[in-house]
């Protein structure tokens, strides 16, 4: 069963890699299954090297010198433990990792993401006008992330749709594991991340957890109500749904929601208008002289609270240098300054400053 599943896992990893690392154990010489391996590797059309672990004497390495009857000609002979011969293995594998120039663009890049099954495939053949992705009722049939650039109506931008993000509980195939980990791959490559909820089923916990994901990775967020066209409203039913999501976001609700149907086309370029915002919004920079203006007299009107009887005293703010809003206050000590008090400051941000759909960073930095 182990070896089995050594097997699959092997198979899968040959096909997402761009560099593949054999690794075998010197000790213990060629097994069974290294045979095996090699055998399946000798078929790819990847570069393979072969590393050759544990040779941390000379005696090992004429024991381990059997590996080269593998057939590999790239053959390393390394010791993990102290690092041995790891750097230049290292040498030969960088030359092999080509940047993707669709990754390297300018343009704002924007992630489709969520459950699967919610209509993400379907927004982006919406929007695009041409079928990019297989849309069936089964959710699931998109396994790679891909990108598309987008220009029309004046906008300019990368597309990527993700496979959709599963409960840990319902990744059974590896497969299925390496496309989650795609989708969190093409979060961290994006710069906004327009969320699919299904109206009909609600924002629920998985959402959520996808949300603080992005959150957590400091990208802009757009959350886009999908298969609106589905639901029985009345007057405020819109409204109301809106109030229960953003309910459920706080205390970080400060992101635009829309209602779309992707099957109808409705709404879908409002959304990417929203998307554009948000990026800009993310990537504005604020001058210093106005940071200090503004929010030096917002503390000298609302003062922090003391610190068993010490009070903090703020010298002035700048934005830091991030790919995200991140702002430095410098106070003489910044252990005074209560959490609930950095909340009121950040609050202050986003009351003066369009943050929407944006997480923000504020940071006490002594002076």
């Amino acid at each position: 069963m182990f070896e089995s599943a050594i097997r699959d896992q092997a198979r899968v990893a040959i096909e997402e890699a761009a560099v593949i690392l054999f690794m075998v154990d010197a000790q213990t010489g060629i097994t069974d299954l290294d045979e095996e391996l090699a055998r399946l590797l000798r078929r790819s059309t990847k570069p393979v090297f072969l590393v050759v672990n544990k040779v941390d004497s000379h005696r090992s390495l004429l024991e381990a010198n059997e590996f080269w009857s593998l057939g590999f000609e790239e053959t390393h002979f390394v010791a993990s433990i102290s690092g041995s011969g790891t750097g230049d293995l290292l040498d030969e594998v960088v030359e092999h990792i080509v940047a993707d120039p669709v990754l390297e663009t300018e343009l704002p890049k924007f992630a489709i993401i969520g459950r699967p099954n919610v209509g993400k495939s379907s927004l982006t053949n919406a929007l695009l006008g041409e079928d990019r992705n297989i849309v069936t009722d089964v959710a699931g049939t998109t396994r790679d992330p891909i990108h598309s650039v987008y220009n029309k109506y004046g906008n300019n931008f990368m597309l990527i749709d993700t496979a959709g993000i599963r409960k840990k509980a319902k990744v059974e195939e590896d497969l299925e594991f390496y496309s989650v980990m795609r989708a969190i791959r093409a979060v961290e490559e994006s710069d906004v991340c327009l969320l699919v909820l299904d109206a009909t089923q609600g924002i629920e916990a998985q959402d959520l957890s996808i949300l603080r994901l992005v959150q957590k990775r400091h990208k802009g967020i757009v959350i886009l109500v999908n298969k609106w066209d589905l639901m029985q409203k009345e007057t405020n039913t819109a409204r109301d749904y809106e109030a229960a999501i953003k309910k459920r976001l706080e205390p970080f609700d400060d992101i635009p929601i829309l209602f779309i149907s992707a099957l109808d086309k409705q709404r879908i370029f409002q959304a990417v208008d929203a998307a554009m915002e948000v990026y800009a919004n993310r990537t504005q920079k604020i001058k210093t002289s106005q940071l200090n203006e503004l929010m030096l007299d917002i503390i000298e009107r609302t003062p922090p609270p003391s610190v068993k009887g010490r009070y903090p005293k703020f010298k002035y703010v700048t934005q830091l240098p991030t790919h995200f809003p991140s702002f430095a206050f410098f106070v003489n000590n910044p252990n005074w300054v209560r959490d609930s008090y950095v909340q009121f400051l950040e609050n202050k941000l986003r009351e003066n400053f369009n943050f929407t759909g944006v997480p923000i960073e504020v940071y006490m930095r002594a002076k």
